[in-house]
């Protein structure tokens, strides 16, 4: 089936899209090897749900129950100050809108959904690359650690922020989709008692499961209770309510995913060396790569049905997710090889690169 333009236009400052890649690269072996995403390839167990997950509207208890989990899992103050949603993009707009119409700063380059949907509420948006930059806005977003290079800006450099931005009226968002493998010290969800910092968490990416479409916004108590106003009764569905209870509840799980993703990002990282490509930023759900050919790189990833994440204002960058199999790991090495060879790979001839295109930032 064709993908039509509009649609592939609408992903294309994102990974994660199957039909943009097959329109991209229709003649190449399959399956595809996604690793154009942060989402984590081992996904929290499957399990059977409740029938009434499906065929009752959510009881009142069980998202109780998935704010207490997620109080416990995140180190908020309280149950009161986390506010369910169905992900964090939907939160986005209602969160940017916490403030009138300013000028809104994103620490960048980082995910286009800040600086897209702060313009929709509004705002004047900028992306800066400086922290300091951030001072003077009506609304900051900081992504910690940030997509796609890993950036990690520290608690007290935050909290400092927040101060500055409150005294005045502003609002510090801090986007940790990717804290749970990041550096929990640095994590301002035990912060938001103070008011003027919001801080956003998303469920799938860490536990593999992003078609839950869950995530959650920790805040002061009377900002929460507005977002829960806002969204209404049963804002989270049955089946996305028993996962999150039962994944965030589940800390040994959690602990032993770090440790294996720890050891995948190693792997990725080595492999990808061999070959001459040098990874230099990162967590451990996705490695960032500055190289000379990103382009050819990926061009030939996806002669070979693998989609990595490159990016139309950064041409020599790419970020690399994990493979979830040894089937993966060898395909994903002997494309590598094959480009480093300048020999053909899958349904396009690549062209010759050099042996060594990675780089420190």
């Amino acid at each position: 089936m064709d993908v039509p333009a509009k649609a592939i236009a609408a992903v294309a400052d994102h990974g994660g899209s199957l039909g943009r890649a097959r329109s991209l690269f229709p003649h190449v072996p399959q399956p595809w090897i996604d690793l154009s995403t942060g989402i984590n390839p081992h996904s929290y167990p499957l399990f059977d749900l409740p029938a009434t997950a499906l065929t009752r509207l959510p009881e009142v208890s069980s998202a109780g129950r998935l704010q207490a989990a997620a109080t416990v899992a995140y180190g908020a103050p309280s149950p009161l100050q986390v506010a369910l949603a169905p992900g964090t993009q939907i939160l986005l707009p209602r969160v940017f809108s916490l403030v009138k119409p300013g000028r809104a700063v994103i620490l960048g380059p980082t995910y286009a959904e800040h600086r897209r949907t702060a313009s929709l509420c509004g705002h004047a948006a900028v992306e800066v690359r400086e922290f300091s930059a951030l001072a003077d806005a009506d609304l900051a977003v900081v992504v910690n650690p940030n997509n796609p290079d890993g950036r990690v800006v520290s608690r007290a450099d935050l909290l400092a922020l927040a101060e500055t931005l409150r005294r005045r009226g502003g609002l510090l968002v801090v986007d940790e989709a990717f804290m749970d493998v990041g550096p929990r010290e640095d994590s301002l969800c035990g912060d938001v008692g103070e008011g003027g910092i919001v801080v956003l968490r998303s469920f799938g990416k860490f536990f593999g499961l992003a078609g839950v479409r869950l995530g959650f916004a920790v805040a002061a108590p009377a900002i929460a209770e507005r977002l829960d106003a806002e969204f209404g009764p049963w804002s989270v569905s049955g089946p996305a309510l028993e996962y999150g209870i039962r994944a965030l509840a589940d800390l040994t799980w959690q602990d032993a995913m770090r440790k294996r993703l720890t050891s995948d990002a190693a792997r990725l990282d080595a492999v990808l060396a061999a070959h001459g490509v040098i990874v230099d930023g990162g967590t451990s759900l996705f490695r960032h790569v500055t190289a000379a050919d990103a382009a050819g790189l990926s061009d030939a990833l996806g002669h070979s049905g693998i989609l990595v994440r490159n990016f139309a204002d950064r041409p020599d960058e790419l970020r690399f997710g994990l493979p979830g199999n040894e089937a993966e790991w060898q395909r994903l090495r002997a494309t590598l090889a094959a480009w480093g060879e300048g020999t053909a790979v899958g349904g396009g001839a690549v062209r010759a690169a050099p042996k060594a295109v990675g780089g420190s930032r």
